[in-house]
């Protein structure tokens, strides 16, 4: 079998040539009209969009940093600016019940003219109907009433005083009122007088007195009907005249909002009320007293007119579109909006003045967007959003209400008519979690918008992303960018996604790099940024969070971790895995080792037994048992029993990256044939021996390079990767550089028999026709020595003293492999994708349910997800202090570190 040669370095990086960017620097390119990479998005958001009917909302789908609400809120306004403006809504006190106040409609400009023009008329009442009551004409006609009155009291009187004087009798006033009293010769008779004359002349008197007594009663109560009658005509006087006040102003204003039915109503009774309450207007400014503490007045307001006033809860200007609407903090109250209240004399009222929108009533007739996940968590929102999207009907109501949990007077507002397009936006995982658990969810956003988080590299995508950074600069007010730094963001926007063939389409990460870099130009004292701005730019991020990795490798070179990178080994590889902590991942070699044994053909993975094993690496151990049997044990029993193991790992595990390493090493100690330390190895084998693509090829590169450099480079290290990983390289130019001068080699392999015939030196071997393996090849020594294997088995199950232990050792092996077992802490949805797997070491972050890869992290080439092995998670204790993966611990006491390798 031929033996790979490395990789040229042309294939390890693919490079963009500044030369080739037609252009000097980014001022001298235009914003960019489209979004990169967003076509399929585009056509979901625009069909969405222009769609009627029911439940068209749209959920715009992708990870964060993507430029989801820049691209939507673009598309929104666009096609906005050319919709109506929608209606203006206001509310208006309801004279009938104060607790339901009317909802009025405008188009837009008018309710704000509207609530100026009552505003107007308000303050004209408040100078016209107390003038009009001071008038010499309402006074003059008051007096006459009263005059009126006044006089039929005099007569009554001065009749009853006449009838009372033919009797001999005098009508007297008093203080307490009016009184009889007898007269003789002009003269009030006094008691003793009184009882002096005759009996009968004083029974005469008795009775005269008694009648006329009657007879001012009488009068007494017509008095009072008089009274009566006066006051009702003093109010219709009122009235009269409050009218002649107001009429004229109403009248107007009824007129020029004729085509408003409801607003008639309400000025009919706004009209009516005042009628009923002019006093409220004459006692302006007028102050009373409480009686309670009368050395301690207090003054009293003047009677407020605020019923008369107008609510509008959201201004819009004509022709100005429809609105779009972006809510940050999506809370109950943020979208359908409050009730507030006011304290008077320590009680809690409110009235429809204190109606306060949300951003519902904002958007209403145009677009609403906001965050799935803030929406979410927000407690009421997504249900009550939901159901006013259901019925169409827009509502305010307190939180306290809906809970039955305030006692307060509160208000209850006509519902508004809502017509809206909603668009929520959020991640993948967010969107099958909805989709599968909110029954209501795929009736109300019917429209998906898939993001993509890569383009291909293609010159005029490139020229796109330059003008991307070009509109970002003159957005930010930054520096402009020459070409050479340009070409430089486009490599590390290769190397963000692991792969040379694609582009980063994370915006946000390429303007915190443009940002960035800006800063480092500016310490440098550069007019523009040039390529070694974007360098230091990019080397400081690393800085910034490298300290753990520093400490990892550190210990690897110190030997506290055993990786070797020269000499042999049987039975041992160096395996390699990607670290992630928060946003930074490392590479971090792993040894791998392998045990045989006489068995019954089981492979036991020391992982699984213990727990820390996930499925999908378990998945990729059994591939292997599988690969044995039909390579080498097609027409026999395979007696075998072997053991595979990550050294010093005290961490979760799952992927199957790490395959094609396993099954060299199990090769090895089968074949007892020594493999190679400098040399580390990753991939994923199918059972047919052909080695998969994995994910995050580059890190796992570096990161064996790094340890290997700190070593000394010889010139025989390298790192075996799959074929399918080559069109992902891009490596640091460290790397690089050092593979130019053959310090360093990358090899790229198709099979197991050449990864193999790499790590070994020696052939693997190709079967021949007749079934075998040539001489002295790996494969041949891997048949040899299992035919020992056989032989042994054959001769001790013939034999009727077949040892115990061996047996029962064997047998439980084969259960133990056999059994269900609870898979490890994984989502299930990584692994294996078609061209390879990855290994995980801690579930502890969220996985992605679309891509299989997790959250936050680029995952290999269309398929293979980010693969890692078992990095040690555990804190080192007595070094200074708690740093995951050191492993510095030999006894996996500490596997419960939140870090997680690939």
């Amino acid at each position: 079998m031929r033996k790979p040669e490395a990789l040229a370095t042309g294939l390890l990086i693919r490079r963009c040539d500044a030369r080739d960017l037609p252009f000097e620097s980014t001022e001298e390119l235009s914003n960019p009209a489209i979004s990169l990479g967003q076509e399929r998005a585009v056509e979901s958001v625009q069909f969405a969009i222009g769609m009627g009917g029911d439940g068209y909302n749209l959920y715009a789908m992708g990870p964060s940093g993507l430029g989801k609400r820049t691209l939507v809120r673009r598309l929104l306004s666009e096609r906005a600016a050319s919709q109506p403006t929608p209606s203006e809504w206001c509310y208006v006190n309801n004279f009938d019940d104060p607790t339901k106040p009317w909802a009025l409609q405008f188009p837009a400009g008018v309710g704000t003219r509207f609530q100026s023009d009552l505003q107007a008329l308000l303050e004209e009442l408040k100078d016209a109907i107390p003038a009009a009551f001071e008038a010499d004409d309402y006074r003059g006609r008051l007096q006459e009433l009263e005059e009126g009155l006044k006089e039929k009291q005099e007569e009554a009187m001065s009749v009853l005083a006449q009838d009372a004087s033919a009797q001999g009798i005098r009508l007297l006033r008093t203080p307490g009122g009016f009184a009889f009293a007898p007269v003789k010769d002009g003269e009030v008779l006094g008691p003793e007088e009184f009882g002096a004359l005759p009996e009968d002349e004083r029974e005469r008197i008795r009775n005269a007195i008694g009648k006329l007594q009657e007879r001012m009663q009488e009068s007494m109560r017509e008095v009072t009907r008089g009274a009566t009658e006066l006051r009702e005509q003093v109010r219709g006087l009122n009235r009269e005249v409050a009218l002649a006040a107001v009429g004229q102003s109403i009248n107007e204003l009824r007129d020029a909002y004729a085509q408003f039915p409801r607003v008639s109503d309400y000025l009919d009774a706004v009209e009516n009320d005042v009628v009923h309450h002019v006093d409220d207007f004459r006692r302006r400014g007028e102050q009373q007293a409480l009686p309670a503490l009368p050395a301690l007045p207090v003054p009293m307001p003047a009677p407020s007119l605020d019923r008369y006033c107008v609510n509008l809860l959201v201004r819009s200007s004509p022709d100005s579109g429809a609105p779009v609407v972006y809510e940050e903090n999506p809370t109950y109250q943020k979208l359908f909006g409050r009730i507030d209240y006011r304290t008077e004399m320590g009680a809690l009222s409110t009235d429809f003045t204190y109606l306060r929108p949300g951003a519902l009533h904002r958007a209403n007739g145009g677009y609403l967007i906001l965050d799935a996940r803030k929406i979410l968590a927000q407690p009421f929102a997504w249900e009550a959003l939901k159901a006013a999207v259901r019925t169409r009907e827009l509502r305010i109501e307190p939180l306290p209400h809906l809970l039955s949990l305030a006692g307060t007077l509160s208000l209850e507002p006509e519902a508004l008519p809502l017509s809206l397009k909603i668009v929520l936006l959020g991640d993948h995982s967010l969107y099958y979690l909805l989709c599968r658990h909110d029954p209501e969810f795929s009736e109300l956003l019917k429209v998906c918008a898939d993001f993509e988080d890569r383009f291909d590299r293609e010159p005029h995508s490139v020229l796109m992303l330059a003008r991307l950074i070009a509109g970002g600069v003159r957005e930010e007010g930054l520096r402009h960018l020459d070409r050479a730094a340009v070409a430089r963001i486009v490599e590390h926007s290769a190397r963000a996604v692991g792969d040379a063939e694609r582009l980063s389409a994370h915006m946000g990460g390429i303007r915190d790099l443009v940002r960035e870099s800006d800063y480092w130009a500016a310490s440098a004292g550069h007019d523009l940024v040039l390529a070694e701005d974007v360098q230091v730019a990019v080397d400081s991020r690393v800085r910034r969070v490298d300290r753990v990795r520093g400490r990892v490798h550190e210990e690897i070179h110190r030997g506290t971790v055993l990786i070797d990178t020269g000499g042999e080994a049987v039975g041992q590889v160096n395996g390699l895995s990607v670290l992630m902590l928060g946003n930074f991942s490392f590479g971090q070699p792993s040894r791998i080792t392998a045990t045989t044994r006489l068995g019954n053909g089981s492979v036991v993975d020391i992982e699984r037994e213990v727990r820390l094993g996930g499925p999908t690496h378990s998945k990729g151990v059994l591939i292997l048992s599988n690969y044995l049997a039909e390579r080498y044990a097609k027409d026999r029993p395979l007696s075998l029993a072997a053991s595979l193991v990550f050294e010093q790992s005290y961490g979760q595990v799952d992927g199957d990256s790490a395959s094609v390493a396993e099954l060299c090493a199990l090769l090895s100690a089968l074949a007892g044939v020594a493999i190679k330390q400098s040399l580390a190895v990753t991939g994923s084998v199918n059972q047919r021996g052909r080695v998969q693509a994995i994910g995050g090829v580059n890190e796992k590169i570096e990161g064996f390079f790094d340890v290997c450099a700190a070593r000394g480079l010889s010139g025989e290290q390298g790192v075996v990767i799959p074929r399918a990983n080559v069109k992902h390289l891009m490596l640091r130019r460290d790397v690089v550089e050092a593979a130019g001068k053959g310090l360093f080699s990358i090899y790229a392999v198709d099979t197991v028999e050449e990864a193999l015939t790499l790590l070994t030196g020696i052939d693997a071997g190709e079967v021949a026709e007749d079934g075998l393996y040539p001489e002295g090849s790996v494969n041949r020594l891997v048949m040899d020595r299992l035919d020992e294997l056989h032989e042994l088995q054959r001769k001790l199950n013939s034999s009727k003293d077949i040892p115990k232990d061996t047996q029962a050792q064997d047998s439980s092996s084969a259960n133990e492999d056999d059994e269900e077992e609870e898979p490890a802490a994984t989502d299930g949805e990584g692994g294996d994708d078609g061209e390879g797997g990855y290994d995980e070491v801690s579930s502890a972050l969220p996985w992605d349910g679309a891509s299989g890869s997790p959250r936050g992290e680029q995952s290999g080439p269309s398929g293979p997800a980010p693969d890692a092995r078992s990095g040690p998670a555990s804190s080192t204790q007595g070094k200074g202090g708690s740093e995951p993966s050191l492993g510095a611990e030999r006894d996996g006491s500490s596997g419960s570190s939140k870090a997680r390798t690939r």
